[in-house]
């Protein structure tokens, strides 16, 4: 008897765990590349990443021919931690959804709506790493401009000597209210939108997650992103179908004895700084404030 072309086969949901994977791996690619990302590395889950600060004293240079040159001094000093662990998540559409909508509706179009949330998740916690590091640098300005300014001002301070832009985390609604009606060009990846080459920033990432009212700079080489890589017993022990880095795994099963079909995403990253002083966290002001 031959087998109705419309029938959800094995081959299918193989697919289908492989675009969700895709989706979330080229959007993930393109932000890292707007960032300038250079430096991922793969982690056992479980692994504690570290954030140093660091400090120096520099000793005079005026030293007399023949006298011993002074030490200076430049000290490492660990800032905070974070562990490396799995964030999982699952959803399940049954029988009668899938009959009632169809497989197309009740499924792909659901997870299409999973991964813009799992999406949202990540970078909600890749941009803890702004708003809790300790011994960032500060400075403030009257209104938008002067904060902007001001922040690029303190990262030419700090970055001095690297040759690298900045790249600033900005709330959409800061962004906006400076621009009013003015048109700007903006674009998306991983479901953020972003500028490029903006008020002397490489790229101006606008996302809710950032607290109103602050303006984050740093360097792209100061960002690094660490992850758990699925490939290996792991991917093999459940099923899960993953990107070319690893970094997702994704597994869609027939639940037979529930008469249903479960998607499975699960994923392990942190994003953060080499360096927290390297941060500038840019306060903008009212008129009225600053008196």
């Amino acid at each position: 008897m031959a087998v109705d072309a419309n029938t959800i086969k094995t081959t299918d949901l193989v697919a289908q765990s492989i675009d969700f994977t895709e989706q979330f791996s080229q959007g993930l690619s393109t932000l890292l590349n707007v960032l300038g990302v250079t430096r991922k590395q793969a982690l056992s889950q479980g692994s504690v990443i570290k954030f140093y600060k660091t400090e120096g004293t520099l000793a005079s240079g005026d030293v007399a021919e023949g006298e011993i040159i002074p030490l200076s001094k430049v000290t490492r000093k660990e800032a905070g931690t974070q562990e490396l662990k799995f964030n999982k998540w699952r959803k399940i559409t049954t029988a009668e959804a899938i009959q009632k909508g169809g497989f197309n509706q009740a499924v792909q179009t659901t997870d299409q709506k999973l991964l813009r949330l799992v999406q949202d998740q990540v970078k909600s916690n890749w941009f803890n790493f702004l708003t809790t590091a300790t011994g960032t640098t500060s400075t403030n300005g009257v209104g938008f401009q002067a904060a902007v300014a001001n922040a690029i001002g303190q990262f030419n301070v700090v970055w001095e000597g690297y040759g690298v832009q900045p790249v600033a985390f900005i709330n959409p609604l800061d962004v906006y209210a400076y621009l009013a009606q003015a048109p700007v060009s903006t674009q998306t990846a991983f479901g953020l939108n972003y500028i490029e080459n903006f008020m002397g920033f490489s790229a101006v990432i606008l996302s809710a997650s950032v607290p109103a009212g602050k303006i984050y700079v740093t360097a792209p080489d100061n960002i690094n992103l660490a992850y758990a890589d699925l490939h290996g017993d792991l991917s093999g022990a459940f099923n899960f179908t993953t990107d070319q880095t690893g970094l997702i795994g994704v597994a869609h099963n027939e639940l037979l004895n529930a008469m249903s079909y479960e998607t499975v995403v699960t994923t392990a990253s942190v994003l953060y700084p080499e360096i927290s002083a390297g941060i500038i966290v840019s306060d903008i002001r009212t008129a009225t404030a600053s008196k």
